[in-house]
């Protein structure tokens, strides 16, 4: 029914099923090199053509990225208009139109909140900046706090891959193999997770008071004076499964860092840009970050691009310093991806796609809700928007998680990409602690309609249902 899988510290490994390209003769270093993945040879709308003739329903976008389908045509003549114009500038001597209208639409949609935008090429980057700039504000602040080189984050949490951003994350079984390599300058706090995290007779208002009392106590055992910024994800995607986080939290996690005079740093490469239902995940939060990473959502997958919104107090630092922020790569600003950023976000703007994201994402809940809310294998359907994560328990009155070695999502991944489903849901695992646990999450384009989402829910329930019927507890 699956591959072959490997347990690799925690994390999954693929091995060749029936209908990958086992070749080992490629010239790419996949993600196994023991087999090529099947190769994908045309994408429209929300199905993706494979090279077997197969056609896949897309429910989570990739990665969460795919916010407008495949194909769209407005964003396709973008691109090509920007590359008859420019394709590539150094952005050390020049500037391009569309760099500058894209940052213009992005504090805009701010409400002015943000100051200035820069634009990287992915996630990992976008978290890589944000820890320069946070460091290079207190440096550049008057008087200058040299001794603030550290941070907070939280555990279960997932920012980037490179090594800096690798060593902001929590997430256990991808730290593993690098964990020698990684800064020692980042520490953590407990996750929001109100379905794993509220004790017995506890209710939220304690909770929060219980988790930003668990913050404040960090920041006093690190030195409060080290600290750069707390760092955190408003809707926890990948390494939790879509876990947003309860009323008060940012609030009460913000006045924390206000008292000891760290900046806030939101992680909305996930679940920004329109995802959780308003364009920024902070609008939900009754909080404004000083920093906020961007990515996925941003350029829809029409090109790799991410960036950071930076708030006013830390640009005027900068303006009343030295004027420059010590950090650029070769590829920053790249006309072309700020071309099609650009027009993904005036279509999401024109066509009012964050209304839309709400609608279907209220059917999308209420339908998994209802249908799997009794499964005795769901722990929890949570989220917000068009970003809904599932979680799988063994037992559902004690939570206890699968054995890892029953590769649960990894598995219903793979039932759904068998052709009597054909359809693509995103696993996860570690869900509990980083190495145990199992969730599937779903992220369907901005654009779905009703009938969308009533598929992609149906398919989903039947995956689910089938897989279960057929696994021996």
């Amino acid at each position: 029914m699956t591959a072959s899988i490997i347990l690799n510290d925690g994390d999954v490994v693929y091995e060749p099923k029936a209908n990958d390209q086992t070749s080992s003769e490629g010239a790419i270093l996949h993600r196994n090199v023991h087999h090529n993945p099947i190769t994908v040879v045309g994408a429209l709308g929300n199905y993706i053509e494979l090279s077997n003739g197969q056609k896949i329903l897309d429910a989570t976008g990739g990665a969460a990225v795919s916010c407008l389908g495949h194909g769209h045509p407005r964003v396709k003549e973008a691109i090509i208009q920007q590359m008859d114009n420019v394709s590539y500038c150094h952005s050390l001597f020049f500037g391009t139109s569309a760099g500058e209208n894209l940052g213009r639409e992005l504090i805009d949609s701010t409400g002015g909140q943000m100051s200035r935008a820069f634009i990287v090429s992915s996630g990992s980057e976008a978290m890589e900046a944000a820890m320069k700039l946070a460091r290079q504000f207190f440096l550049e602040s008057t008087p200058a706090q040299p001794s603030r080189t550290k941070f907070i984050a939280r555990k279960e949490s997932y920012h980037g891959t490179t090594l800096g951003s690798l060593s902001m994350s929590g997430h256990v079984a991808r730290r593993a193999l690098f964990e020698p390599m990684l800064l020692d300058n980042v520490s953590r706090v407990s996750a929001c997770n109100a379905y794993r995290g509220v004790q017995e007779g506890e209710n939220i208002e304690h909770y929060v008071a219980r988790l930003a009392q668990e913050l404040d106590d960090e920041f006093v055992c690190v030195g409060p004076d080290t600290v750069c910024a707390f760092v955190a994800e408003p809707v926890v995607g990948a390494a939790l499964g879509c876990v947003p986080s309860v009323p008060g939290y940012f609030r009460a996690m913000k006045e924390v860092c206000d008292k000891y005079g760290a900046l806030l740093i939101f992680d909305e490469v996930m679940s920004g840009m329109g995802r959780t239902g308003t364009l920024h995940a902070w609008e939900q939060e009754g909080v404004i970050p000083d920093i906020q990473t961007i990515g996925k959502g941003l350029g829809g997958g029409y090109a790799p691009v991410a960036g950071l919104l930076i708030g006013h107090r830390v640009v005027t630092a900068l303006d009343n310093g030295t004027g420059a922020f010590a950090h650029g790569q070769t590829y920053q600003g790249h006309p072309v991806a700020c071309a099609a950023a650009l027009e993904v976000q005036r279509i999401i703007r024109e066509q009012g796609l964050v209304e839309n994201v709400r609608r279907m994402g209220k059917i999308l809940s209420s339908q998994l809700k209802q249908r799997l809310g009794g499964h005795p294998h769901v722990g929890d359907i949570r989220g917000r928007g068009l970003f809904w994560g599932i979680e799988f328990v063994r037992d559902k009155a004690t939570k206890e998680p699968f054995d890892p070695k029953d590769v649960v999502a990894v598995s219903i991944h793979e039932k759904g990409l068998q052709p009597e489903y054909s359809v693509s849901i995103y696993p996860g695992t570690g869900t509990v602690d980083g190495r145990t646990g199992d969730h599937v999450l779903l992220a369907p384009a901005y654009n779905t309609t009703e009938s969308d989402i009533k598929l992609i829910a149906d398919t989903t329930v039947k995956v689910i249902e089938d897989f279960f019927a057929e696994f021996h507890v």
